[in-house]
């Protein structure tokens, strides 16, 4: 005689062995985004990125002088020169890219191969769902900003030598200062850059189409740099995270400013926690169909 199973025995709540705080580990979320295509591609860009700046310098030799010194004019006065460099060059843009692309494709991904629907079925509870998706899509934007300058600070150093930070104000700081500085400015951009993969989230939660939500974040980039470029905005600009994206260079000034970081720092993830808010309750109550 078969025995009758009642529906509330075989329910998540009451199966056995099911744990809500046993399902989708960080570690399998991790390996599976990392043995994406899309992220070795990125990698390799921006591994290469450095050679690829170091062989124009070879080719073109050393960059030009202007009437305003920058950073880009004394790449080739140290490996630390060259790795702020490889910082000025990336913000703004260049690290923008990763960000969007690893927090706005990690869910958009899932609905458009239609496998969204099945991690939920596995049980995985959706408040845990994005958070692991969310702190590996961090995790990999957190390594795409160190990597650019890192593999510049090898490079710079194995073209140009080690040697101090020159600085374009016309002064330099030492070697042995200028390392930590560097990894504030560093640090700094990660955390500019948190707003952009907070917004590339909130639509990866709220469309299937993977493009439209890293194309989103990356256009409201874009947008946000151009009107802070309009002066007639005036104080108006301080609103916009665009505003404060290079104000890491203030921490390779000779004496280290705070002033403007913090204000950076502050606008991106008071944006961010908002952004997010709206991802973590729209997800909750989407009808998830893919």
């Amino acid at each position: 005689m078969t025995a009758v199973v009642p529906p509330e025995a075989v329910s998540p709540d009451h199966a056995a062995g099911y744990r809500a705080g046993r399902t989708l580990p960080l570690r399998v979320e991790a390996v599976r985004q990392l043995r994406r295509r899309r992220t070795l591609v990125i990698g390799g860009v921006l591994a290469a990125m450095p050679f690829v700046i170091l062989a124009a310098f070879q080719i073109g030799g050393t960059p030009g002088r202007t009437d305003r010194t920058t950073f880009i004019e004394l790449a080739t006065a140290s490996g630390l020169n060259f790795a702020t460099t490889m910082l000025f060059m990336g913000t703004g843009f260049l690290l923008v890219i990763p960000v969007a692309l690893f927090c706005g494709d990690t869910v958009a991904s899932e609905a458009s191969w239609s496998s969204l629907r099945y991690l939920l079925a596995a049980p995985v509870p959706r408040a845990r769902l994005l958070a692991r998706k969310l702190v590996v899509g961090l995790a990999f934007s957190a390594a795409a900003v160190v990597l650019l300058p890192a593999i510049g600070l090898a490079v710079g150093t194995a073209a140009y030598g080690w040697g101090d930070l020159r600085l374009p104000a016309g002064v330099s700081l030492p070697a042995g200062e200028a390392l930590p500085r560097l990894a504030i400015a560093v640090a700094f951009v990660f955390l500019s850059e948190v707003v952009i993969a907070a917004l590339a989230f909130w639509l990866s939660t709220a469309t299937d189409a993977p493009l439209g939500a890293v194309g989103g974040a990356v256009f409201a980039s874009i947008v946000t740099g151009v009107l802070d470029a309009v002066t007639a905005l005036g104080d108006l600009r301080e609103w916009l995270p665009a505003h404060w994206q290079y104000a890491w260079a203030d921490a390779l000034q000779p004496q280290l400013e705070w002033g403007g970081m913090l204000q950076g720092v502050s606008l991106s993830l008071s944006y961010a926690v908002v952004l997010l808010a709206l991802a973590f309750r729209g997800f909750a109550r989407k009808d998830v169909v893919s």
